[in-house]
């Protein structure tokens, strides 16, 4: 089994697309280089990464241009919530709490958090 624990750093649509594969639900950061939101919610993502089994994965659209258009990212950091392959929620409002992003998972979720 794959560790879950901690964010997956992926680099372009084909990593993207076999993470997606790989788990029924995912959780993915587009985030940019320099962006100190997108920082900011780095250890936040492993926070939530560790408190439910929800696989989360970190990837710079920059990196593979076609995911800003595919994905609509106009502003980073975007969290997007995946359920077979499909996008279910996002949030694209800058740095969020571990407890909002908790939040965001267990109204979709339920059964991927703890306690």
């Amino acid at each position: 089994m794959e560790d879950t624990a901690k964010p997956t750093r992926l680099t372009d649509s084909d990593e993207l697309e076999t993470f997606l594969e790989r788990h029924e639900v995912a959780l993915v950061e587009f985030y940019t280089n320099g962006c100190s939101k997108c920082q900011a919610m780095e250890p936040v993502l492993g926070n939530v990464a560790r408190a439910t089994d929800v696989p989360v994965g970190l990837l710079n659209p920059g990196d593979d241009i076609g995911l800003v258009e595919r994905f609509d990212i106009s502003s980073v950091p975007t969290l997007l919530l995946f359920a077979d392959g499909e996008v279910i929620d996002r949030r694209a409002e800058g740095f969020v709490s571990a407890d909002d992003v908790t939040e965001m998972l267990e109204t979709h979720v339920p059964n991927a958090v703890d306690g």
